[in-house]
């Protein structure tokens, strides 16, 4: 690849991921962030190289591990810091905080807690599209391999397959559900199989390989568009904890830093450098652009004003 925009676009999101996620688990140990967070260290090239092959106006259904998706679309860093630290101009007014993160605008539809709930909500996207009969949208619905066994999963894969919907099913396997691997929890690991019985096509990708990544949903894109839904697997790991709680008790720490020498962000700006792409200067540059964008986050945050009480109703549906 060398669209020279496209690679600094792809390596400056995965800066802001990191950073972002590195600086709301440093927020939340001194006591800032109400609430547990959720956090994909590690796992940024999914989010980044998925969300940059989608179209402007596909939607996006995230998971409750996803800042990194939310900030791969563009939302808003400041107000994202806001909604973590349960601020009135959050994203969402200080009432989601870090599994709640939506933008309707940005076509970030939903990001909660409840695992594979976004699987059936992506098939009501997509039927919208369907009978708006809109060309060229689709919907990108992410979940994890923990997630991959649940009954609204299947259904969702089903009803997606039988109405052709225009879904791209997106499995994060990041190798543990909370702290169980996935050779305990699934019995055939090969997440591909998963789409067999909904005759759907399945691909497996390097989900530490930005470029791979982007490659593979691009071309999946153009098959939902044309065809209906399909599933990618992107192979990863998330070198923080499962949630703030986490110890660490269920795999070694030698585990852990195998995967952080795969680092996504490491691989692609040694590729960059290694060809030609991007000069060292270059590199240091987008990491002083995006650890300036963070603190001014911190900032922007900390100081914004938290929610009116009189605001406690406002924004509540039954």
């Amino acid at each position: 690849m060398q669209d020279k925009a496209l690679l600094r676009e792809l390596c400056e999101k995965m800066m802001l991921c990191r950073k972002f996620e590195e600086t709301v688990q440093q927020l939340s140990v001194r006591g800032l962030v109400h609430g547990t967070t959720h956090l994909g260290i590690g796992e940024e090239a999914t989010a980044v190289g998925t969300i940059l092959a989608a179209g402007p106006d596909d939607d996006i259904l995230a998971t409750h591990r996803g800042h990194c998706q939310a900030i791969a679309r563009g939302l808003d860093v400041n107000s994202m810091m806001a909604e973590i630290l349960a601020k009135e101009n959050g994203v969402c007014k200080g009432k989601g905080g870090s599994m709640h993160i939506a933008d309707i605008d940005s076509g970030v539809l939903t990001s909660n807690g409840v695992l594979g709930s976004n699987v059936p909500i992506a098939c009501g996207a997509g039927l919208t599209i369907k009978l708006k009969n809109i060309r060229d949208k689709i919907v990108i619905c992410f979940f994890g391999d923990g997630a991959s066994n649940l009954g609204a999963v299947h259904e969702g894969m089903n009803l997606a397959s039988v109405w052709a919907l225009p879904v791209l099913f997106v499995i994060i396997n990041n190798q543990y559900g909370m702290s169980t691997p996935i050779s305990k929890a699934t019995k055939d690991t090969d997440l591909e199989k998963r789409a067999i019985p909904y005759a759907m096509p399945a691909v497996t990708v390097d989900g530490n390989d930005v470029l791979a990544v982007y490659d593979a949903v691009r071309e999946a894109r153009k098959y939902v568009v044309d065809n209906g839904p399909m599933l990618i697997i992107e192979n990863t790991y998330r070198t923080s904890g499962h949630s703030r709680s986490d110890r660490n008790l269920y795999r070694t720490e030698q585990e852990i830093e195998q995967w952080r020498g795969k680092c996504p962000i490491a691989r692609f700006t040694g590729h960059l450098l290694k060809n030609g792409l991007m000069t060292q200067d270059e590199i240091d540059a987008i990491d002083e652009k995006t650890t300036a964008v963070i603190d001014g986050a911190v900032k922007f945050g900390l100081d914004s004003p938290g929610p009116s009480i009189m605001s406690i109703l406002t924004d509540v549906y039954a």
